[in-house]
Parts: structure tokens; sequence; C-alpha cells
């Protein structure tokens, strides 16, 4: 069934049909270029495993203490390698006992993130004032399968600027061609670009993008972003795949980062 509406939905869409209203391709570009990767004065290095795990992060760690990491999954080498750099990981999620590894410099929750507090969701903003309180300079990894947005949209800028890094999976963004999904998105892309630039992008191979138009929509991108206080210039990045991404499923074909991201073509 699940085929058959993706190939419903694929058909649907070659010919500009959707279950709602389809975007205008002007401002579907505007956006793409609003969110194009920078190239910056602080290098990129890869923290975590040579697959899913790893993340492509600006060398500017030094003087960070914690990480806050909601969504666990099998992996957790992302956390792991940070805990070598001396800094300490808050991890969360409801759906497991616990992290796949021991490290003593986790610290498991057992919730969910989410945009109240309650038995099963903490927000981000007292998940970080019960365990960071009074420190800024942290780093913010998440994969929450989608609940990515209604954390962002809950979360206030002033806590949000406590972070100097963010790595965040976002998801559904085959569904960027559809007016309902792109206003959502790009507020809260609107919202993080006050205070952050994108320093890399990077798509997750475990779907292929969905196609729209002259565009190509990946289901599911990592992003990285960096405070803009901690950059001193910056530029378009132009080199794409970077000599560091890798293949988050290594079994399947890698698609890059389709040019309509980053050239505006």
């Amino acid at each position: 069934m699940k085929r058959i509406k993706k190939i419903i939905g694929s058909l649907l869409l070659a010919n500009d049909l959707a279950v709602g209203k389809t975007m205008d391709p002007a401002l579907l570009a505007g956006f793409l270029t609003a969110i194009r990767p920078l190239r910056t004065n602080h290098e990129l290095i890869r923290v975590g495993g040579e697959s899913d795990g790893g993340y492509l992060v600006p060398d500017d760690l030094a003087g960070v203490e914690y990480c806050f990491s909601p969504g666990v999954s099998n992996t957790a080498d992302f956390e792991d390698d940070l805990t070598k750099r001396g800094i300490r990981c808050f991890l969360a999620d409801y759906s497991v006992d616990g992290p796949p590894i021991s490290n003593e410099l986790f610290d498991f929750e057992k919730k969910f993130l989410g945009p109240e507090d309650t038995d099963v969701f903490t927000t981000l903003q007292s998940w970080v004032d019960r365990k960071a309180a009074g420190k800024m300079d942290l780093i913010l990894h998440m994969d929450i399968e989608g609940g990515e947005y209604e954390v962002l949209f809950e979360t206030s800028s002033l806590t949000l600027r406590r972070f100097r890094i963010l790595v965040i999976e976002f998801h559904d963004l085959n569904k960027l061609c559809q007016k309902d999904f792109f206003r959502l998105a790009s507020l809260g892309f609107k919202k993080l670009l006050k205070d952050f630039d994108i320093v890399h992008v990077h798509p997750n191979n475990c779907s292929p993008p969905r196609k729209y138009k002259t565009f190509e929509l990946p289901p599911v991108m990592e992003f990285t972003f960096h405070r803009k206080d901690r950059i001193a210039w910056k530029s378009p990045a132009a080199t794409f795949p970077h000599e560091l991404d890798r293949k988050n499923v290594p079994s399947n074909p890698d698609y890059g980062l389709p040019s309509c991201w980053y050239s505006g073509d």
C-alpha cells in the first residue's frame, strides 16, 4: 500500500497535482536560495561514524561543555565521539530504555522532546534549564522523526541562541511543493536564520529525491547551523558533496545534494 501511495503521489506531482495546492515555483526557488549552505572561516569536521551517526560540524568545538541529543536510535557514534572531546551528552527518547552504548558522560532521560512538559514529553527549554542552567554555547543534535517543526515553533529564540551549533535532521522535505507544508517549513527555517547560518546540508539516502517541476526534493536532509556571532566571514558553498560526506545507508545509492539547493538552477 505504501508503494502504491508513493507511485500515485509521484504521478500527481509529475502533472503539477498533489493532495492540497502546489507551490509557485518562483517562491520555492527563492526559499531554496535563502537556505543555501555557506562556507565560513570554520572548516567542517566529521564527528561520529562513517555512515549513519556521523555528521559534519564546524571546527568550533573548543569551550563547548554540553550536547543535547533528542532521538536515540541504534547508534550513538556522534555523541560518543563528542565525549572523547570532554563534552557531556544529554540524550532523551521515550521509545527506548537507554542509549545503545554505555558511556559515563551520557545522561539519558526517558522522554520525547515535544511542545509541552508531561510525563512523556519534555520541552527543549525545560530540559536545558534542568541540565545546563545558565550555560551557553551548547550543541543540539535533533533527529525526532518529523517532530522538529513543533519543537522549533515552541522553543524561544532566547533558548535557541544558547546553542552554538545545531545539527537537525529535517523530514518530509519532499512536501515543500505543497503550500501548507511549505508555510510550516519556511517559518521554521526563517526563525533559525535570524541567529544561525546554514553551513552544511546533506541528503539522507534512506529515500530518493522526489521531482517537482525542475526541483529535486530529498525527503530527509541533515542541516548543520552555526550561530552567526561565531562566524567572521562567509560565502556560498560551491563544492558538493563535501569530501567528508558519507552515505547514511551504505547499501543504498547516494543521491547527493541536488543543484537546485545551491546553484539556483
